[in-house]
């Protein structure tokens, strides 16, 4: 992962309290030029979605997030594919405003508890909801969503544990979007197909906005 020049002197964003109620989708963003990523996300935040999870996937993505939150004030970028405390850190340093993981362990949800940001460790089994419910962690990331069990899977969580709340990733199109945010422990959904790879190649900022708009419309 690249080094982000602004950590030094920027001070971290102030804070939404909860990643769930941004935006019925978050695009999860694999940026592999930074250059890239301020067009991209006000190309995203004009179609209507400002919550953006920059992966860290890539060797630009801490340059992305630093750019992200210098430039564009209206996005709330957070940091995805969190994998270690170190991770964490950067991903701080760099203005992530929400921090999303793949899965977790008790070291990495602590730094992530430690680092004051919302945070939404990764699940897909019915005890690792509830260890991370008796750890007083409510809000939680269903993935790989479709391959775990999809609208099924979750929608049978919901009785037993209605508590916990959930951003199913992983699979998730336009299409199927909606039947997973008309469940009631859904709070929003990731996906990518907003940002469909022979747009971000051809650099049309215009096509990522149209579809960004659509995703957002999923909110009504």
């Amino acid at each position: 992962m690249g080094g982000v020049t602004s950590a030094a002197s920027s001070p971290v964003p102030a804070e939404t309290p909860s990643v769930l109620g941004l935006a019925p989708v978050i695009p999860v963003v694999v940026v592999r030029d930074a250059a890239d990523a301020v067009p991209l996300a006000r190309a995203l935040v004009a179609g209507g979605l400002p919550a953006i999870e920059v992966t860290l996937r890539t060797p630009a993505a801490l340059d992305a997030i630093s750019a992200i939150a210098d430039e564009v004030p209206d996005a709330v970028v957070g940091a995805g594919t969190l994998l270690t405390p170190e991770h964490v850190t950067a991903a701080r340093a760099a203005g992530s405003r929400f921090l999303v993981s793949p899965g977790w362990s008790p070291r990495l949800l602590g730094a992530m508890r430690d680092s004051g940001a919302p945070f939404l460790p990764g699940v897909s089994t019915a005890s690792e909801v509830v260890t991370l419910l008796d750890e007083g962690v409510t809000e939680m990331k269903f993935f790989p969503a479709e391959a775990a069990g999809g609208t099924a899977y979750l929608k049978s969580l919901s009785s037993p544990l209605p508590q916990a709340r959930f951003c199913p990733t992983g699979g998730i199109g336009l299409a199927s979007a909606p039947a997973y945010l008309a469940l009631p422990n859904v709070g929003c959904v990731g996906g990518t197909w907003m940002l469909p790879a022979d747009a971000l190649a051809a650099k049309d900022w215009g096509r990522v906005t149209e579809l960004a708009r659509e995703a957002a419309a999923l909110a009504v």
